[in-house]
């Protein structure tokens, strides 16, 4: 017997080793999964509450890993908005950037001077299933430097600033609902007969406008404030004074006296511009009983200066693929699978609120997804309407220096008006200062 153990053992060892060689040959044969990192952040871009922050993202990922077997697409939870550029600086120093990541709209200059993002026009060129002109057009603009005009981010998703209207408190004063061609005029003359002491106590409890600043005049005014390049401005243009002006005359009603987000939210201003993710997130329960619980409001275009049009600025959240990403082809597939595909893109109405960039979605959508089942039976807004406001919106100034420029413009415009202090030579100096950055 114990010999016929010792012939059957070395027949048992090659036994296993033959299964070990075809399981490790399995094994070895089996394609490792590649990961693709993506970036981004918790909360809305917006400054609105979001219930599900990855929502959206979760959802593409989950799409984009049953079309592509053996890649795995990960991300980082956790990063608030605020630490967002700080930890996406960090991670282009360690040498760790994302394949693809999403960029806040003011960062875009930065990494695309830095040369952190790679170009897209060659890929969207060769790619037959995509076409730049899917997207309405200022989205699509924020993503192309102003150096080389060339193509370095999609517009993933997108706002229109709209003026935000208390319709009770109009209703009670006895003036109509504004229509979307009114103008300057109109807003003033509403603002001049709303802004006024109710309970008799010697001080102004109701206002016309909280939040309408020169900029908005200024985008509706018919004026350009720099040059495309951005090497000069043209803050002296008299539709740009005319915009200040107007600014200026709004403050005056109020008779020094400020006026705070809580006087809009508890009913005594008539107008607030706003994003149209605040309308989305505010307007519809059950978000609407926490802010603006005592009236009912509506949105409308911006009013027009005399030489201008009802227009709006877009907000635009980008996204782009990392110069140094070892994946290209695959980082394009799903940064078009996020910005681009018509079935992913459509879901951002209903779990988020923000709004698509890609055209033909929004004007498709039912009132009750855009506006809220509350609101969608009595705003005066439609879908299409929505679609036409970005359609038409202003397309932004690229230039490296626009965010610092503005900045100075603001500070220097705001002091006027907050004093009262406009003077002829006011803008010449104003403009005189925001060249000299400009040329630094």
């Amino acid at each position: 017997m114990s010999g016929k153990r010792r012939l059957r053992s070395p027949f048992a060892l090659l036994l296993l080793v033959a299964y070990a060689f075809v399981f490790f040959s399995l094994y070895l044969m089996e394609p490792c999964a590649i990961e693709l990192r993506v970036g981004t952040f918790a909360g809305s871009n917006w400054d609105v509450p979001q219930g599900e922050s990855y929502a959206y993202l979760d959802h593409v990922i989950a799409r984009f890993e049953a079309e592509h077997p053996g890649v795995k697409v990960t991300y980082q939870s956790g990063i608030r908005k605020s630490d967002y550029t700080e930890w996406l600086a960090g991670r282009e120093l360690a040498g760790e950037m994302p394949d693809v990541f999403l960029i806040p709209q003011d960062d875009f200059n930065l990494y695309a001077g830095l040369g952190a993002l790679l170009p897209l026009d060659a890929l969207a060129k060769k790619d037959d299933a995509f076409a730049l002109d899917d997207f309405y057009p200022a989205p699509l603009a924020f993503g192309r430097s102003a150096d080389d005009a060339a193509l370095y981010a999609l517009p993933a998703e997108c706002v229109p600033r709209l003026m935000f209207v208390n319709r009770t408190l109009l209703d009670r004063e006895g003036i109509p609902m504004p229509q979307d061609d009114w103008t300057w005029d109109d807003f003033l003359a509403i603002c001049q007969k709303v802004t006024r002491d109710t309970d008799g106590d010697g001080r102004l409890d109701q206002f016309g406008a909280y939040g309408y600043n020169w900029q908005d005049a200024a985008v509706t005014s018919g004026a350009e404030l720099f040059r495309e390049d951005g090497k000069a401005s043209y803050f002296t243009d008299e539709r740009i004074e005319s915009a200040v002006r107007f600014a200026n005359a709004l403050h005056q009603l109020q008779r020094n006296q400020v006026v705070q987000e809580r006087d809009f939210d508890i009913g005594h201003v008539a107008f607030r511009p706003f994003n149209f993710a605040a309308y989305r997130t505010y307007k519809p329960y059950p978000w609407r009983i926490k802010k603006a619980t005592d009236f009912e409001w509506d949105c409308i275009r911006l009013p027009r200066g005399p030489e201008g049009r009802n227009t709006s600025p877009v907000q635009t959240l980008l996204m782009g693929i990392s110069a140094k990403t070892k994946e290209r082809q695959l980082a394009w597939e799903f940064l078009k699978a996020y910005c681009h595909d018509r079935e992913n893109q459509t879901l951002l109405l209903s779990l988020s609120a923000t709004l698509p960039t890609r055209r033909g979605i929004i004007e498709e959508a039912a009132p009750q997804e855009l506006f809220g089942a509350e609101a969608s039976g009595r705003t005066g807004r439609s879908p299409l309407a929505v679609s036409q406001v970005i359609e038409e919106g202003t397309v932004p100034y690229r230039f490296p220096r626009y965010v610092a420029a503005m900045r100075l413009a603001d500070q220097e415009i705001q002091k006027l008006i907050d004093s009262d202090a406009l003077e002829v030579n006011s803008m010449n100096r104003i403009q005189k200062e925001i060249n000299d950055l400009l040329l630094k």
